[in-house]
This record gives C-alpha cells, structure tokens and sequence, in this order.
C-alpha cells in the first residue's frame, strides 16, 4: 500500500478582508497550492480551567522570582536554543 506524502499547512493572519479575494487567487496559481481555504477566526476570550491554571502558576513562578528575563531579540534566541 502506497502512502501519501504528508500535507504541510501555511497559515496567514490577514489584518482585514480587503485582499482576502486577490491573495486567495494568487495562491491558487502557485504550483504544489492543493487548496486555499478562508476562515474567519473570532476573538474567543474564554478562559478554560487549564488556562485558568496555568495562568495561576505562572503568577506563583513570577512570585518566587522563578521567571526568565531576556533583554534583547538576541538574548532570547540564544535562551530558545539552549533548550
């Protein structure tokens, strides 16, 4: 049985539907586009338990002074490399 090659995603947020119509077009006349689809994402403000909790920790941690502090682009590049 013959697999299928895994699909890769692009997501792009657009700051308004202006050019949704134009960029959707251009997309579709790009080679190795398998489809474009266009949803619209709402501002969900709900706050879960889990976000709730994490949220609790994460306060507790800045509390204990158990939080990392990057003053530059670089000095954070530097910490998500060095994990």
């Amino acid at each position: 049985m013959a697999t299928l090659p895994q699909a890769s995603q692009m997501i792009v947020t657009l700051e308004s539907d202006a050019a949704v119509s134009d960029i959707r077009k251009a997309l579709k006349l790009i080679r190795g586009i398998a489809s474009v689809h266009v949803a619209t994402i709402s501002d969900d403000r709900t706050i879960t338990p889990a976000m709730r909790h994490s949220i609790n920790k994460a306060r507790r941690e800045h509390a204990k002074g158990e939080t990392i502090k990057c003053s530059t682009p670089e000095e954070m590049q530097r910490y998500f490399d060095s994990l």
